[in-house]
């Protein structure tokens, strides 16, 4: 089966009445070189061949070309057996331009669609607005010509000119290849059965021949419901089987070529499988309720960030282009992350107004520690010199952030501790800084 090309312009339909009268929208005006075959389709190149062997005249030809490429045909009308359209020509009256052809036969169209139902890709493709070689083959195989002869097109215009075809006809045919191009149940439609008939009739030919060809299911023994429902002994359940201590390895993934990134499955299967742990040991899943934001900070908190490898770059960068975020933001988050997991990132991101208590008694007990007065605002505490920050967090902790002086920009640096005290002096000693974590925000450029 040859696949099918895009058309260049696909023509617009407008509905008719039933399944066998279609009306198409003209067809603007588009530019063909000498030499180009004007349909896109071999159905459609078909259709062409037809219409040059029915003339013997290859100046109308080349003139009704010119006239389909210059958008001189109006709306066609597609029926079984007839194709009609109004074509410009040299006078202001279009000319009405008609072609015909032999519809098939009940016999031909039984042999068609049993042909066509017997062989599941050709059914695919059809449904894909293809037309497979293997069906026209084995459709003139069976005696019936699905594709036109240039004996089976009769054309007609009401110009005065006679030949055969005119080139009011010739656009016309032309402009039909287009038609064919985008849709090949045109074709069916001239030879005289529409869509909706045809899927349907293939439908029930299909199922019939599928249920023909598999093999009849054995028997299955019954059993009374007195024997099924009478008390018996059941033997207990087995003992469950015990947890593993660690999450499972998943397995290598090779390397072949358009294959997905073996890295990027095996990062995916780890985290599944350590997912899948939890809810076995804990009865709770670690995501539930996690947003999109939440899992991709998650996700790559997962990977080491000290010395990263093109891997995890390209993890860091797919992860902040998917949730509309820099990877300067990912990796402030990441930081986040590891310093509390969700509430980490909730006390990097969303500032709040704490209750009395805790936090209007961290600031004297900063002073009595001996560091200058802080500059409170909403859950921050701010060091007068605009390098250190406290953040009160919703479960009563203190996290430790850092910025250059001046820059408001804050990273997330010592780990939480529920004394501001002891939250601040790890943060000027700097030695709880989550594992892994590169202070330089460049590493994931």
């Amino acid at each position: 089966m040859s696949p099918r090309p895009t058309p260049r312009s696909a023509p617009r339909v407008r509905p008719g009445p039933d399944d066998l009268r279609r009306t198409f929208e003209a067809v603007p005006a588009r530019t063909s070189r000498d030499g180009e075959p004007f349909a896109d389709s071999w159905w459609g190149r078909a259709w062409v061949t037809a219409l040059e062997s029915l003339s013997m005249d290859g100046a109308r030809l080349a003139r009704g070309r010119a006239y389909a490429d210059e958008g001189q045909v109006a709306a066609i009308t597609v029926t079984p057996g007839r194709v009609i359209a109004y074509v410009h020509g040299s006078r202001v009256r279009p000319y009405r331009a008609e072609l015909r052809l032999r519809t098939l036969t009940d016999p031909g169209w039984d042999t068609l669609l049993d042909a066509v139902a017997a062989r599941p890709g050709d059914l695919s493709a059809l449904l894909a607005k293809e037309m497979p070689y293997s069906l026209a083959a084995t459709a003139e195989g069976a005696g019936v010509r699905l594709l036109p002869a240039a004996d089976d097109l009769d054309p007609s215009c009401s110009c005065p000119d006679h030949g055969r075809p005119c080139k009011h006809v010739a656009a016309l045919c032309f402009q039909t290849a287009r038609l064919l191009d985008s849709d090949p149940f045109v074709l069916l439609l001239m030879r005289g059965r529409g869509e909706r008939e045809l899927l349907d009739e293939l439908g029930r030919r299909n199922a019939e021949h599928s249920a023909r060809e598999r093999p009849a299911a054995p028997a299955t023994p019954s059993v009374a419901a007195e024997e099924a429902l009478a008390a018996r002994f059941l033997p207990p359940l087995p003992v469950p089987l015990p947890v593993p201590p660690h999450p499972g390895q998943p397995p290598s993934y090779p390397d072949l070529p358009g294959a997905r990134d073996p890295l990027g499955l095996d990062h995916l299967a780890t985290d599944a499988a350590a997912r899948a742990h939890t809810l076995l040991t804990t009865g709770r899943d670690p995501l539930a309720g996690l947003t999109a934001w939440q899992d991709a900070v998650r996700l790559a908190a997962s990977r080491p960030t000290a010395g990263l490898t093109a891997t995890t770059r390209a993890l860091y960068r797919e992860l902040a282009y998917a949730t509309g975020r820099t990877t300067t933001d990912l990796a402030r988050a990441v930081a986040a992350w590891r310093q509390n997991g969700a509430e980490g990132l909730a006390v990097l991101e969303t500032p709040w107004d704490p209750p009395a208590g805790p936090f209007d008694r961290a600031r004297p007990a900063l002073a009595a520690a001996g560091h200058p007065r802080f500059t409170p605002w909403r859950n921050h505490l701010t060091h007068p010199n605009g390098s250190f920050q406290l953040r009160f967090g919703r479960d009563g902790r203190w996290y430790g952030y850092e910025s250059d002086p001046g820059a408001d920009d804050w990273w997330p640096r010592a780990a939480p501790d529920p004394d501001p005290v002891a939250a601040l002096q790890a943060l000027l000693a700097g030695d709880s800084v989550p594992d892994g974590f590169d202070a330089d925000p460049s590493y994931v450029r």
